[in-house]
């Protein structure tokens, strides 16, 4: 959008090149600006070490610099001057109250930038003939505003580089030798969130100019995937795309500083505006500074790996490696510049493609370790539950003798040796989890063998059409379950299936009102996966609506609480009554929140007290309910949802309270299953207790049923994971949400208050099941290594499809769509 600006745009089309810039995940600060300024990626897992500090050292551009001044937040800032050599680096930051979403002036911190900039004018006279650099931190974050206030920061934005591209030209004396690059770490979405792979924040403006830039070149046609060019009407002005870390190397390229030590960039030449024989050299030294990169990581590589098992990376030898450098200095000398540059691509192409295969070296010895720890898991949890929880192998379980120490024995002599082989070849001591963990866990596992025999034989005996149809349905849903992460429809796929499930068996006729009820339910959830998880716009009518059905249903209850006479009425209804002032305040606050930021007042006070205070007794009030299964589900319910509708902006607010209904009729559901089955139910429903301990393995025998039972459990957690938004991927639930609690930027809090309105619907579904099983009278044992069993598998199957980080990559991106 910047790029439709009037300086911008003078820039693209008279002064300078300009391109796409393209990042890679995580688009967070930190990693950005390691990619601008040092030229590399930080590996996915780094961002969950921190992102106010560098888990690594590593060169800089800033190390090369003589000065180097810096505008912006004190977290980015600091963790640049604390890597930087020297005390060459100075940094002005504003405080971090001053970024409030709910502040009157949206462009607030931008001008503070702009303004600061203009004071250091006048006190940089002595640095007028020294080699420097300037970082401009421009922070644009449009959380809670309209798009007329956005366009109007953009302006500002564009107005304010204008000025400061003057005044430094100004300074110069316009002597020519002054260059510009306006781009960002990443990019945001409408919702004002970033760190996954969705296109708005992957891809940022690319502007330079400048001494040592191409002017504009006009072209006929442009092939692109995207519509870009169609949008900002810039179809013949040369679009050049680079990468975020190539910008490292073109700006070390322009000051005439040596390129960062662990740069992986590639140096865009055409955008450089020098000679041939400049472009040529300075690929060159590209070439070989990223050449150097993977000489090192094979020799770390190599002496860390035993002479017999280490493999090379074939398609760069010795060899190759010196007659590639020998052509290209060669074409150098005979001026052939064009071909120099393109041999010294081809070798940096190498390269990195060389320091990937030796930085994932050991993945298929790690990714062979940890699928046998996997299937080792899910195979001795399998044979729990059947010597434990089944009468297949009981009396084969009563001839088993007592076991030998030869196995143990076994497997402590592998284990040594795993041992002495990972410390010969210096592996870290992650590599020793994941090889030795595998090994008691199969030695358990091959303790129980007897017990596996008898139950082979007993499975033989059993219609093997009947067991394959079994299996392919388990299959079929482990696989629903799998795609759901990438495709959302899939789980209402699976909830309209689940809703025929009356149909297939005798509830139907039994409890038709029940098996309606289900069906009504099942069908309306299945609406959520359906609506959009990225670029929602706020509704705060459905939110009070959420509100309004939450507190008829109140009604209804306490109504049905009046009717009853027992000792717990007179506590029940008071509880009741103070939970339904809660979820009046609740849509009060909200309501008063959104017209007070909408008129640009800020976050009231008394609205962030109440929301704090409603917090903080939701998870008392429950405690304070009857042990009585539903009412102290609905008192958990109550407590969620008046916390959830602070921390709901749209459709999801009504998600719990679906969810939460299904979960009641589930609980029925399978009372009425139990007893078809012809198991006897001891109570009803209603009058079962949460103090009862039923936690007793000889309650009964697993049955088909309980398969399924497990397998509905997980199947309602990855619902509550996708239903309204993406728990792998938190950027997708959006930032406003927390408005009723704070508003001023606090990475922390806010992350804790919004992992909390994830959990929610996770805790409804646990009390749910914690419900089912004191109902159908089960070990929360067995239940348990079901959910874990059908669990795993689906890691399995996950683990194949994020084998390699373009994968990972690729997950994120589709995660967020």
């Amino acid at each position: 959008m910047l790029l439709n600006q009037t300086d911008e745009r003078n820039i693209i089309m008279n002064e300078g090149s300009w391109g796409i810039s393209h990042t890679r995940v995580p688009t967070e600060s930190r990693p950005g600006h390691v990619a601008l300024i040092a030229g590399f990626y930080e590996d996915v897992s780094a961002v969950a070490k921190g992102w106010k500090e560098n888990p690594v050292e590593f060169d800089s551009l800033i190390n090369e610099t003589k000065y180097t001044w810096s505008w912006g937040s004190a977290d980015i800032l600091a963790m640049f001057a604390k890597g930087a050599s020297g005390n060459h680096v100075y940094t002005y930051s504003y405080d971090a109250e001053s970024e409030d979403f709910g502040a009157q002036d949206v462009a607030k911190l931008d001008t503070w930038v702009f303004d600061n900039m203009k004071k250091k004018r006048f006190s940089c006279n002595f640095i007028k003939y020294a080699r420097d650099m300037y970082i401009n931190q421009v922070i644009t974050k449009i959380r809670s505003h309209q798009q007329w206030e956005y366009m109007d920061n953009i302006k500002i934005v564009d107005e304010g580089v204008k000025e400061i591209t003057s005044m430094l030209k100004d300074f110069y004396g316009n002597d020519g030798k002054t260059a510009f690059i306006f781009t960002s770490d990443h990019g945001m979405t409408d919702w004002g969130f970033h760190g996954a792979g969705h296109p708005s924040e992957t891809c940022t403006p690319f502007v330079t100019w400048g001494a040592g830039i191409k002017y504009p070149q006009k072209v006929s046609a442009q092939k692109f995937d995207d519509t870009y060019l169609e949008e900002w009407k810039l179809e013949n002005w040369k679009r050049q795309d680079v990468n975020q870390a190539d910008i490292a190397p073109l700006m070390a390229c322009l000051i005439g500083v040596p390129f960062p030590l662990n740069s992986v960039g590639i140096l865009p030449v055409d955008i450089l505006n020098s000679t041939d024989l400049f472009k040529a050299e300075s690929m060159f030294t590209n070439a070989v500074q990223i050449l150097e990169q993977f000489k090192v990581k094979m020799t770390q590589k190599k002496e860390a790996t035993l002479p017999f098992l280490f493999t090379p990376f074939k398609l760069l030898s010795d060899s190759k490696q010196m007659n590639i450098l020998r052509k290209a200095r060669s074409y150098i000398k005979q001026k052939k510049y064009d071909e120099a540059v393109s041999l010294c691509k081809e070798l940096i192409n190498l390269s990195l493609k060389g320091l990937s295969y030796y930085h994932t070296y050991d993945r298929f010895f790690l990714a062979f370790n940890v699928v046998l720890g996997f299937v080792g898991w899910i195979s001795y949890a399998s044979l729990l539950i059947i010597k434990s929880h089944c009468n297949l192998t009981r009396s084969v379980g009563k001839e088993v003798k007592k076991p030998s120490h030869l196995l143990p024995c076994c497997f402590v002599a592998i284990g040594i040796l795993v041992a002495l082989f990972l410390l010969v070849q210096a592996c870290p001591w992650t590599y020793y989890v994941y090889c030795l963990l595998p090994l008691p866990i199969w030695c358990a596992f091959l303790r129980e063998f007897p017990v596996l025999q008898g139950f082979v034989t007993l499975l033989l005996t059993f219609p093997p059409s009947r067991f394959v149809g079994y299996l392919l349905l388990f299959i079929l849903g482990v696989e629903v379950l799998v795609l759901s992460f990438f495709y959302r429809y899939m789980l209402t796929a699976g909830l309209i299936v689940f809703a025929g499930w009356p149909f297939i068996t005798p509830l139907w006729t039994r409890a038709k009102s029940t098996s309606l009820s289900w069906i009504f339910f099942c069908l309306l959830l299945a609406v959520f996966p359906l609506m959009p998880v990225v670029g929602r716009k706020p509704d705060i009518f459905l939110v009070m609506g959420a509100g309004l059905l939450v507190l008829l249903l109140s009604l209804f209850v306490v109504t049905s609480v009046i009717k009853r006479k027992d000792s717990f009425v007179n506590e029940e209804l008071v509880l009741h009554l103070l939970q339904m002032v809660s979820m009046v305040l609740s849509m009060c606050v909200v309501y008063g929140t959104h017209k007070s930021l909408l008129k640009k007042q800020g976050l009231p006070l008394l609205n962030q007290i109440a929301s704090w205070m409603i917090l903080a007794s939701s998870f008392v009030m429950p405690l304070l309910s009857p042990l009585i299964l539903f009412d102290r589900l609905f008192s958990i319910l109550l407590s969620s949802m008046s916390t959830y509708l602070l921390l709901s902006t749209g459709y999801e607010a009504l998600f719990p309270l679906v969810l939460s209904c299904l979960m009641f009729v589930w609980i029925h559901m399978e009372q009425e299953t139990l007893q078809q089955s012809g198991i006897s139910c001891k109570q009803k429903v209603s009058s079962i207790q949460f103090a009862y301990n039923t936690d007793i393995t000889q309650l009964r025998d697993l049955y088909l049923d309980d398969l399924r039972r497990a397998f509905f459990l997980v199947f309602f957690l990855v619902t509550a994971f996708f239903g309204t938004g993406n728990i792998a991927s938190v950027n997708s639930f959006d930032l406003a949400s927390v408005y009723c609690f704070l508003t001023v930027f606090s990475p922390y809090m806010m992350g804790a208050l919004m992992m909390w309105k994830i959990l929610i619907p996770f805790v409804l579904v646990m009390c749910a099941f914690e419900a089912v099983q004191l109902t159908t009278q089960l070990s929360s044992k067995s239940l348990f290594l079901m959910v874990v069993i059908t669990s795993d598998i689906m890691a399995l199957v996950r683990y194949y499809w994020i084998f390699n980080i373009n994968k990972i990559e690729k997950l994120s991106t589709e995660l967020t769509k």
